[in-house]
């Protein structure tokens, strides 16, 4: 790990690392948010999965600013709802496009099953959502200094 200012900086194989531990605990998220949709029979796989991956982008973005990117400071709630739009922006539209694509494709010409077809779209958006989501939306500034407060009270408001 580097030091800059003061701050631990882990490596690029160690930001991959918790980058995808955030991402496994996303995938349960989504998963288990299509296997509660589906159960009520009342709506159809490519909206549940829409609805499931929204959930899970929220849920991985708020871990992200904790863990992942946790030294990267976010120094006001109005820097913490510039990232989140730019997080949709990125990594939602790459998971929601992507994943709507690959179901079409997976489940409703080779007829894969939901759940297998979930997992392949996830492991298909990781590898582009990390590169965007380090480049842009958790990007160092220029100071890369700043409270967390405000960023830590948003995210914990209710």
């Amino acid at each position: 790990m580097r030091r800059s200012l003061g701050v631990r900086q882990p490596s690029a194989m160690a930001r991959w690392l918790r980058f995808n531990l955030v991402g496994l605990i996303g995938v349960a998220v989504q998963l288990s948010m299509v296997k509660l949709l589906l159960a009520t029979n009342a709506i159809d796989y490519r909206v549940a999965t829409l609805f499931a991956v929204e959930m899970a982008v929220l849920h991985n973005f708020c871990w992200h600013v904790r863990f992942t990117w946790r030294e990267r400071r976010l120094s006001s709630a109005k820097v913490v709802l510039r990232r989140l739009t730019e997080f949709h922006l990125t990594n939602g539209l790459v998971s929601l496009a992507g994943t709507w694509t690959l179901m079409a494709l997976l489940v409703g010409r080779a007829r894969v099953p939901v759940i297998g077809a979930n997992m392949v779209s996830i492991a298909a958006c990781s590898m582009v959502n990390f590169l965007l989501a380090e480049v842009l939306v958790f990007r160092k500034t220029k100071s890369g200094r700043g409270s967390r407060t405000a960023s830590l009270q948003l995210l914990h408001s209710s």
